[in-house]
């Protein structure tokens, strides 16, 4: 596990890369070979988007009290 990030730019930053790299499978996944288990693993990588969003959120929070 890394060092947290806490810089509102830096977290924005983190949540694009995430976000290309999942439009980047997303655009390499063929329609008629596609299985459940790339669903299952595109639902994950946006679950792991979400914790993150969330993991950001509750930080920003806890620092501004």
């Amino acid at each position: 596990m890394g060092i947290p990030i806490k810089d509102k730019n830096s977290q924005v930053d983190f949540l694009k890369q995430r976000l290309n790299m999942f439009i980047d499978v997303l655009d390499a996944i063929d329609p008629e070979d596609t299985d459940l288990e790339d669903i299952d693993r595109l639902i994950s990588m946006l679950d792991d988007m979400e914790s993150k969003c969330k993991e950001f959120n509750n930080r920003d929070v806890s620092e501004s009290v």
